[in-house]
């Protein structure tokens, strides 16, 4: 019997556990921890070592073992996941006064004097990302995108060293999702731009945009060669239940193969928070690894779930960032833009500095209020800040560096794109051109969030189309996208006829959508996806929501006295309902159905998963179309799946409900059966 056939001998085996074990040990103490405890000739050796043994004895070779993380062939696209728990972002901390005002929210939340007791995590600045297992394998890694759909990089996930591919012990979930962050630690960032720079490449200005680049390679094997680290902060969704507090929970995926901070510490209090802060502050700069703040979580899980969730974040967990990286430059003028809400919006012109990783040349100036406060003029020396990786702002002026030519910054009285009277209202800060739809910045901006992605979903309506289709006259209002011909579009600059055609197949396709997308895309001031999503659900149909008062509006979830009165007031101009009634008539249409009635939806308590690409129509408007049936939309295949909807190049979950026997649509069977509902 050959070695292909029989099974390994006890001490084979055993070695390639212990190898396994070194191996991994090795790389969490090369790549995490910047601490090699040994020379790569000796890695390498341990690693040809474990490798020999699998090849001379195949049924060692596993999924899981560390000479399986070299890449596969490379993808033509990332495919799209589906969470099954949203993956949320924090809110944010710059000050003791902000961490000792979120202490005072949580203890007046909960109505308790006692002390709260805090876990305490560096936040790598890195990759959010989900890690499924089933079983204790490795199933799906995922980004986090924008929280509730992120892209599938299983591929690149499997060729991270410190990402076990299975997990270790008995005791696990069967199924289990852990959240954490990749990252590359400085050593290896500087490793990279050097070989970069040796082959005469470009090089990567920090590592987070180091890490991205790596993580969203569609070809694996670019990713083995990168230095990334995975780790792990949270679990999302679990199959039964863990026991013990959250640094109790990040102990046992510790156990599991994950790394998990070494700087995890638990406290009491807001003042124990604020003094592990000072202390990591301190240290921060001789971490291996790049850090912009510390992230506190309340400890005790019952009190997580006391605290529950606002639309876009836990109540129980903040980011106390690091101080902003700052820089002196000089202002060399402003200008003035205008937004889709026709907010007037200041902006710093400045000479190019190098902060917080990149070259920063424009930066806000907020308001006229943030100007006056400031004492800013044109010539000045300024400090430029970039806080917690945003939009760099002016936040002061340099005494004694500023010249003689020093101009006044003049707000301008009428709008700078439709010379209509700019407005401050009472109360406001912020100044807003008076010109409505007449101004075509605003114009413009409000056809493209209309057409967006997250709202009506137009393919092909991108932002220089939308300026062309304004600049030409042929829309003044969005309404007129549904008016458009196939000749007028054909004539527009790099646009043809076979372009034409797709974008008028876009927009009938996109006439068909649900309520909370259409509420979505009027650009209600305040309103996001999730509060026109809590509208939609709330009221059901929108003549309901027009006849709205304020105090009907504040019973929804997240809507809170400004938000209602922005909607009740949106809702109370005659020249928006003019819009939403142009719409109508141009065909554009939902369901309506009443909150009560929503448990009678015909699809009500099925699950589908949408797989491969889709022609007709996007995935996202597929599942909107679902959804509005009563459907739960699922990420992955599983037993409870109902059905699958397969377009062209659906693989690994197509073959699974093959095997499964669940039932499998194509495109032109779901439209079809859609329509029979």
């Amino acid at each position: 019997m050959s070695n292909q056939d029989q099974q390994p001998p006890a001490d084979v085996v055993a070695r390639c556990h212990e190898l396994t074990n070194q191996l991994n040990y090795h790389n969490k103490q090369y790549y995490l921890l910047d601490q090699p405890e040994i020379p790569d000739a000796e890695y390498d050796r341990l690693f040809q070592e474990l490798k020999s043994l699998e090849q001379a004895f195949p049924p060692l070779l596993t999924e899981s073992s560390p000479t399986q993380r070299v890449g596969a062939l490379p993808l033509t696209e990332f495919e799209t996941v589906l969470h099954e728990m949203p993956m949320l972002s924090l809110d944010n901390a710059f000050s003791a006064e902000d961490m000792q005002a979120f202490d005072k929210r949580l203890k007046e939340r909960l109505k308790q004097a006692d002390e709260l007791e805090y876990s305490c995590e560096p936040k790598f600045d890195g990759i959010a990302v989900s890690l499924l297992y089933r079983d204790g394998v490795l199933e799906r890694g995922a980004t986090r995108g924008d929280g509730t759909t992120g892209e599938n990089i299983t591929q690149n996930v499997r060729t991270i060293g410190s990402i076990p591919l299975r997990l270790q012990g008995d005791d696990y979930p069967a199924v289990l999702e852990v959240r954490g962050e990749i990252f590359m630690p400085k050593r290896g960032f500087e490793q990279l731009n050097q070989r970069a720079i040796a082959r005469g490449e470009k090089i990567f200005v920090n590592p987070r945009n180091a890490a991205a680049g790596s993580l969203r390679q569609l070809d694996s094997t670019v990713t083995a060669r990168r230095p990334l680290v995975m780790c792990a902060y949270n679990v999302g969704y679990v199959e039964g239940e863990l026991k013990g507090a959250h640094a109790q929970i990040l102990l046992q995926l510790q156990g599991w193969g994950f790394v998990v901070s070494e700087e995890l510490s638990v406290v009491d209090g807001v003042q124990g928070c604020l003094n592990y802060y000072a202390q990591l502050e301190q240290r921060r700069a001789g971490l291996a690894y790049d850090i912009d703040g510390i992230v506190f979580k309340v400890n005790s899980i019952p009190l997580q779930r006391r605290l529950g969730f606002v639309s876009r974040a836990p109540r129980w967990a903040i980011a106390h960032k690091f101080p902003a990286q700052e820089e002196i430059t000089r202002l060399n003028d402003v200008e003035f833009q205008v937004g889709r809400t026709g907010a007037i919006t200041p902006v710093a012109r400045l000479e190019p500095v190098f902060v917080g990783g990149v070259t920063v040349s424009n930066a806000t100036l907020h308001n006229r209020d943030e100007i006056q406060r400031l004492g800013v003029r044109i010539g000045d020396s300024v400090i430029v800040r970039r806080a917690g990786d945003v939009i760099p702002k002016v936040v002061a002026v340099v005494p004694g560096k500023n010249g003689e030519n020093r101009r006044e910054i003049s707000f301008p009285e009428h709008c700078p794109v439709c010379g209509s009277l700019v407005e401050t209202l009472e109360g406001e800060a912020v100044a807003r051109c008076s010109g409505g739809l007449v101004c075509e910045a605003q114009r413009k901006e409000a056809i493209k969030h209309f057409a967006s992605r997250q709202a009506m979903d137009i393919d092909g309506l991108g932002d220089k189309l939308v300026e062309q289709l304004v600049d030409e006259g042929l829309i003044h209002q969005v309404a007129d996208l549904f008016t458009l011909s196939c000749e007028q579009i054909a004539g527009l600059e790099r646009m043809g006829l076979k372009s034409a055609e797709n974008l008028l197949r876009a927009l009938d396709v996109s006439r068909e959508t649900t309520l909370s997308r259409f509420l979505f895309s009027l650009g209600i001031r305040e309103v996001g996806q999730a509060t026109a999503r809590n509208l939609a659900q709330y009221f059901g149909s929108l003549e309901k929501l027009v006849q709205a008062e304020i105090e009907a509006l504040m019973e929804v979830d997240d809507v809170g006295p400004v938000v209602a009165h922005f909607v009740h007031d949106f809702f109370q101009q005659d020249n928006n309902l003019k819009a939403v009634e142009a719409l109508k008539t141009a065909g554009v249409h939902w369901q309506e159905i009443d909150p009560v009635e929503q448990q009678d939806l015909p699809l009500a308590g099925k699950t589908y998963v949408l797989t491969g690409s889709l022609e007709t129509m996007t995935r996202d408007h597929a599942k909107e179309l679902l959804l509005a049936k009563g459907a739960k939309v699922a990420g992955s295949v599983s037993a409870k799946t109902h059905c699958v909807v397969a377009g062209p190049g659906a693989g690994a979950k197509r073959a699974k409900a093959e095997k499964l026997n669940i039932e499998i649509m194509d495109e032109a069977t779901f439209l079809s059966f859609m329509e029979s509902l």
